[in-house]
């Protein structure tokens, strides 16, 4: 029985494959480097706001946190908020405990969600602190509100907005005065909070990425050092009598 082989070969033509490689135009090939740079450095150059205080006070029932951002809204968080899409703002601050054997430990998480929105009747601005941050988890819905005030300029809420004073992170009790601390806190714009429509192609949009971060070492326990001195109690002692001056009689009166 006779048999035959046919064997074809993979490409009659070498280089056939780089040559179509060749073909594509200069100008098209620019033009996905280019979009590629465009999604790179928009994720770079997000809008960091400038920190103008970071600082921990510790006393001897809590670790507080002050802090103040720079925060500016861009001319697209502008045009979102006054078409009635509110905006919502978090701070978050983790204490960790150092631990040289292992990984730090985290032992406090707070965290605090301000809701702005624009209100076109009044056209005012009214800023919500939410009472359960926690509660973010379940999306914007999920957030209950606790305190409500209304402010008539964008730069007037957004400054209060930017800071936090003496904000409590952690129980002072919960944390041993042998061990070193360290806190890392963060401001940003959620956008997972805003409504779907807005969240696609905002992730490398630089005028939506609004964020910082920043990590402070805890100071130690300073609840003796920063006492105020001790004060005497005020003495119950009667001051001694003043001296009476007496005035001596005119010699003639003497004698008489």
């Amino acid at each position: 029985m006779d048999t035959t082989v046919f064997i074809t070969p993979a490409s009659t033509r070498p280089g056939l494959e780089v040559a179509r490689c060749a073909e594509v135009p200069g100008w098209w090939r620019a033009l996905v480097v280019l979009l590629c740079g465009v999604l790179f450095w928009g994720a770079v150059f997000a809008r960091t706001p400038a920190v103008l205080q970071s600082e921990l006070q510790r006393d001897a029932d809590t670790l507080n946190l002050s802090a103040r951002v720079d925060l500016v809204a861009p001319a697209a968080v502008q045009d979102a908020l006054l078409k009635g899409v509110p905006m919502y703002f978090v701070w978050r601050a983790e204490v960790y405990r150092d631990r040289w054997y292992w990984s730090d430990k985290r032992v406090s998480t707070q965290t605090r969600t301000l809701r702005l929105a624009y209100q076109p009747l009044t056209r005012r601005w009214r800023l919500s602190v939410a009472s359960d941050p926690g509660a973010a988890s379940s999306g914007a819905g999920g957030l209950r509100y606790a305190l409500h005030q209304n402010f008539d300029e964008l730069g007037d809420v957004l400054a209060v907005i930017g800071r936090v004073a003496r904000w409590p992170i952690a129980d002072a009790a919960h944390m041993d005065r042998s061990d070193r601390y360290r806190v890392e806190w963060s401001f940003r714009l959620e956008l997972s909070l805003l409504p779907r429509p807005f969240q696609i192609g905002m992730a490398n949009d630089p005028d939506w990425n609004i964020g910082v971060e920043r990590g402070l070492d805890a100071p130690a326990d300073a609840a003796e050092e920063d006492a105020p001195p001790a004060v005497a109690p005020p003495s119950t002692a009667l001051p001694p009598p003043a001296p009476v001056a007496v005035e001596a009689a005119p010699l003639a009166d003497a004698i008489r």
